[in-house]
């Protein structure tokens, strides 16, 4: 135990990305010690540098910190909310409740990581005990290194060097009490932060989610369930085939080990619970890379690609964003995004591969907009999906892979359901056209209330003439080969 039960100088843990009471070492050391624990949590956007949460994601926010405000408070110990720059309002904070210690959950994106590292010396100076804890992944980014103690940039060697490390340890049980503070604690309330907007848009949001720790355990329960279908199901979008966990994970309402031992611990589906696994293991992965390579969230991990002539067109990027491209999935993947904050995963790379290689725009201009739209925006999975969408990252797509979102629509959507359901326009139309129906037939047309062009739109680019266009461009940038 750090400090007697009798000590009333209290523990801060400073919640960040891990909205959970199940499985938080920092919460758990904290109320082990026996001393008041004080939850805390700093609103502080401006330190996050160009990626500050985006909109959906301030509205996840909102409601889990309501949701764990909840749970805390029941365990003896409301969250305390403040705002400022992380530095000053812990320093001032813990001076102001006589704190001997602070505890939280390490982050390993770039600009995280040099702050923490100042704000815990400076702790320190201040005479605080200042400890962070791995609550949000299987293994610690410089824990998976190859012979030579170099990151992977391959996922497959990645996979074995992780999987054969120690079994990821079993999640802690949450506290049963929480200390209360003798002193009353100040606290702005979450409505202060405006995290919702003014103008309410989140009516889809609200429909498709639960935010919180109690959504997490539900969607766990319901995956659960289906888990013996992943394999079959998880690249059909019309299907409920895959977990949904993402934004629980990214706001750390559950932990990756939770998942893990209940996924392996399960007995059903042997394919699907090792396939689930990996896609576990992938979000590691990501969290690696981002870790050993902090400018991939800016640029390309392979230099060549910063050569490569994007193209700019606003019109195109626009029609893209609103699901008005043409192409059914793709526009029934958009508007998914924009309706739930959420795309099924096989349709993101589709929809990536579209804007990136069919409009030759940048894939940085996709990862800002998947940023300020998804409800499960996180740095390193964005980051790593977009660069392997666009052939510039590790373990990338190569270069001659291009999508064609009329071959993927009628492979994972054959009778056009997920496209019924978002492009509800073309639910008249027979599933022999509605993966492309500007070859449907007139009077088929007629019959659906369709006037191509108007109705819904033309397609904006010939996916023909323009993987074509992406393959001549690409190959300009292949490695000359040493003689």
């Amino acid at each position: 135990m750090g400090t007697s039960a009798s000590s009333t100088a209290p523990v801060i843990v400073w919640f960040r990305q891990d909205l959970r009471i199940d499985d938080n070492p920092a919460l758990s050391a904290a109320a082990e010690s026996g001393a008041p624990v004080i939850p805390l949590f700093i609103w502080s956007p401006e330190e996050e540098g160009n990626w500050e949460p985006g909109a959906a994601s301030r509205f996840w926010l909102h409601h889990s910190l309501t949701e764990l405000t909840i749970s805390l408070a029941r365990l003896g110990s409301p969250l305390i909310i403040k705002r400022g720059y992380s530095l000053s309002v812990l320093r001032d904070f813990a001076k102001e409740v006589g704190a001997h210690a602070v505890y939280w959950s390490r982050r390993y994106e770039p600009s995280t990581i040099v702050r923490d590292k100042n704000l815990k010396g400076a702790l320190v100076n201040d005479g605080v005990d200042a400890r962070s804890f791995n609550a949000n992944l299987l293994f610690e980014p410089w824990q998976v290194l190859n012979a030579k103690n170099e990151p992977y940039r391959v996922f497959t060697a990645f996979y074995k060097a992780a999987t054969a490390l120690v079994t990821p340890p079993a999640p802690i049980d949450p506290p049963k009490k929480l200390v209360a503070p003798v002193k009353k604690v100040r606290s702005v309330a979450i409505s202060d932060l405006m995290l919702l907007p003014k103008i309410n848009w989140t009516m889809g949001l609200n429909d498709a989610w639960q935010p919180g720790e109690k959504g997490a355990k539900k969607n766990l329960e319901i995956f659960l369930d289906v888990l013996n279908r992943y394999v079959p199901d998880r690249d059909c979008p019309g299907v409920s085939g895959t977990s949904r966990l993402s934004p629980h994970l990214h706001f750390g309402e559950i932990s990756p080990r939770t998942i893990w031992h209940a996924v392996r611990d399960t007995g059903k589906a042997g394919e699907s619970k090792t396939t689930y696994l990996k896609e576990l293991v992938w979000r590691e992965f990501a969290h690696s890379l981002l870790y050993h390579f902090p400018h991939t969230a800016n640029s390309p991990l392979r230099p060549e690609f910063e050569r490569f002539a994007w193209r700019n067109d606003p019109d195109l990027l626009e029609r893209w964003q609103k699901g008005a491209t043409g192409y059914p999935l793709i526009d029934a993947g958009m508007r998914e995004l924009w309706h739930t904050g959420w795309m099924h995963n096989r349709v993101r790379m589709i929809v990536a591969s579209f804007l990136v290689k069919d409009l030759l725009l940048p894939w940085q201009q996709g990862a800002e907009w998947f940023w300020d739209t998804l409800v499960d925006a996180d740095l390193a999975n964005n980051t790593l999906g977009w660069q392997w969408s666009a052939g510039c990252g590790a373990d990338a797509a190569p270069y001659f892979r291009v999508f064609n979102p009329v071959l993927q629509s009628q492979k994972f959507d054959p009778d056009g359901e997920y496209i019924k359901r978002w492009v509800p326009e073309l639910s008249g139309l027979p599933k022999a056209w509605i993966h492309h129906p500007w070859d449907t037939p007139k009077e088929v047309l007629k019959a659906a209330a369709i006037e191509l062009g108007k109705s819904y739109p033309q397609p904006i680019v010939d996916h023909a003439f323009a993987r074509q266009r992406a393959l001549e461009a690409f190959k300009q940038l292949k490695p000359v080969a040493a003689k």
